[in-house]
């Protein structure tokens, strides 16, 4: 190739490298460090408003288009990617010819002198204008509803659950309310959805007039609206509400068919004393509000417990306040359950039971009190403790494989799924030996966020199991659609399975799916050697229950140090109790003492 032909070549290569550059939209830069000089290349014209003879030719000149909140955390990502600590990859705005403020992504490498320093910077520029909107879009209608631009209804429940838990620290109550829009589907019906709409919208606006500024207001969905009254007495709400049916009552929206006159009703639930969690009280308040609604409409009616749902309520705080108490004073322990593997009968791994012992150092099983739990928001607290003595057993003996259960409150808990990723980060081979139980009915609470959580857990090494899959509402698609790693089979189906032709038919079919999804599967409350033998023959993976192993918070592999801290709780030093009885699970017999409140007998244990 003759010189000339060389020079056209590489002049069409740099060409062909310009055209594909442009039409990338990117902006290339090369920056000399050591005389602060930058040669770009690229359509800033088109990405930035900003012509090829206007850019910045120097490291300080560009520092001048940032904006000023972004610049110190462009300094740091240059600083630490020039130490050789980080990656240099880093999304922040430019200042436009007009004016206005683009994002930019900004990716690039130094390149070091032999001395080791920073001697070249070379990068790309890419805008990311619309996804940075996509992404604020994103963000706001997480929180925010989008037709009012109040609270979305989760948020508004974090708000709820916020101020009740201010108002149990400094002894004040407070009130939700929940108000809504008469005969708001028929309006839709008859005028359309955007009358309906622009209804929403007054109302929404009239609300803002007629509360204070530290009243919460979200929508709860449809013609609902929500409001957390903060510090304020019963009688109170029921003023604040009467007001704000008054105020509606004088609404008269225009509509292409004229003018709508628009009238609301209100239902009240006071906390703490209609209930201990946000789930509750707005469960409440929206019976009140149908009770209002059946009453004619355009009313307000208050929450009114029962004298035996009051007298269930005294019993559950007295039971909330001894499992916190528990929880401070170490006494909630594990009992633990063996799996076997079908074929070799040889235990696989063990389920964590929740136990707690009671003051008089008696130990109580976890259907004693564990729903009781739930319903008073505890559950997140009692989760947080079995994860730290589940992980203190994985640590303490390398060759065992542990699983426990979890809540539907905590698949939803970001800062419990922290939690897991920062103690298990590193640990690869504790990881590996610990399972997560969910209930089905908790992974169909939010099938997304389920997904997001099962996929993070699975991601550090642990493995995912759905539990009593069949109690619930789960379908095989359900099935399908979450990453897990073992079903378990709810016991209902189990007991007496070769008598009954249809919990024959749905083990048959699951074990078929499993089989298919490569799931590994458990069959629950195996208790006889008939029942275990035909679900050996159908091909179960793994077996539990009384046949194979009650229960034990003394297992041969397991240390005694904390169960002699945890049963000598009152200082007694009587050696703990660990009898059949104190081991047996609801649906047996259970002599386990109860607190000294009585304990409601509900609930299946954990």
């Amino acid at each position: 190739m003759t010189r000339s032909e060389s020079t056209r070549h590489l002049l069409d290569e740099i060409g062909r490298l310009r055209s594909a550059i442009d039409a990338s939209g990117d902006i290339l830069y090369d920056w000399d460090l050591a005389a602060d000089s930058i040669r770009w290349t690229g359509r800033s014209d088109v990405m930035l408003g900003l012509p090829a003879d206007s850019l910045p030719v120097s490291g300080d000149g560009w520092n001048a288009l940032l904006s000023p909140e972004d610049l110190p955390q462009r300094s740091r990502a240059l600083n630490e990617h020039f130490a050789g600590r980080n990656e240099y990859d880093v999304e922040y705005r430019v200042r436009t010819d007009g004016g206005k403020l683009r994002w930019v992504h900004d990716r690039g490498s130094v390149e070091l002198s032999a001395a080791g320093v920073p001697e070249r910077m070379r990068g790309t520029l890419r805008c990311i204008d619309r996804r940075k909107q996509t992404e604020a879009r994103l963000e706001y209608l997480v929180n925010y509803d989008e037709l009012t631009g109040h609270f979305n209804k989760l948020r508004l429940r974090e708000a709820l659950q916020q101020s009740m838990a201010r108002a149990e620290r400094s002894g004040k109550t407070g009130a939700f309310v929940v108000i809504g829009i008469d005969k708001l589907g028929m309006i839709n019906t008859a005028y359309g959805c955007e009358s309906g709409d622009a209804i929403l919208v007054d109302v929404a606006r009239c609300l803002d007039d007629c509360l204070r500024m530290s009243d919460t207001v979200g929508r709860l969905g449809g013609d609902r609206f929500g409001i957390v009254l903060e510090g304020r007495d019963e009688g109170d709400a029921d003023v604040v509400a009467d007001r704000v049916l008054s105020s509606i009552r004088s609404l008269f929206v225009d509509i292409d068919a004229g003018r709508l006159h628009v009238s609301a009703s209100a239902g009240i639930a006071n906390y703490p004393s209609a209930g201990q969690n946000s789930l509750d009280i707005i469960t409440h308040a929206e019976s009140a509000l149908l009770d209002a609604k059946a009453k004619g409409r355009d009313c307000v009616h208050a929450y009114e417990m029962t004298e035996e749902q009051r007298n269930e309520y005294r019993a559950s705080v007295g039971i909330g306040a001894e499992v916190r108490q528990a929880i401070k004073e170490d006494r909630l322990t594990l009992a633990y359950q063996p799996l076997v593997d079908a074929k070799t009968g040889e235990t696989n791994c063990y389920e964590c039971l929740l136990r707690m012992y009671a003051p008089d150092g008696s130990l109580v099983p976890a259907g004693r009190f564990i729903p009781v739990v739930e319903k008073l928001g505890l559950m997140r607290a009692v989760d947080r403790r079995v994860l730290d003595l589940v992980l203190e057993d994985l640590e303490r003996t390398p060759d065992v494989v542990l699983a426990f259960n979890i809540s539907g409150l905590t698949v939803a808990d970001r800062s419990w799924l922290r939690s897991l990723q920062s103690r298990l980060r590193d640990k690869r081979q504790i990881a590996e030996r610990l399972i997560l139980e969910i209930t089905e009915t908790a992974s169909l609470y939010d099938n997304n966020e389920s997904a997001k959580f099962v996929e993070a857990v699975r991601a550090l090494g642990c493995r995912v199991a759905i539990d009593d899959f069949g109690a619930g509402y789960t379908t095989f698609h359900h099935l399908k659609i979450l990453p897990v790693d073992i079903v378990k089979i709810d016991g209902e189906f189990v007991r007496d399975i070769q008598s009954s032709p249809d919990n024959q038919l749905f083990v048959r079919n699951l074990l078929s799916l499993a089989k298919t999804l490569n799931l590994e599967t458990v069959a629950e409350c195996v208790e006889t050697r008939e029942d275990s033998d035909f679900l050996k023959s159908e091909g179960v993976d793994l077996l539990q229950g009384y046949f194979f192993g009650k229960p034990d918070i003394l297992p041969a592999w397991r240390t005694v140090d904390r169960i002699a801290v945890a049963g000598n709780a009152k200082g007694s030093g009587e050696p703990v109790n660990t009898d059949e009885a104190a081991n047996q699970e609801p649906g047996h017999q259970d002599s386990a003492a109860a607190f000294l409140l009585p304990l409601p007998a509900i609930g299946q244990s954990r």
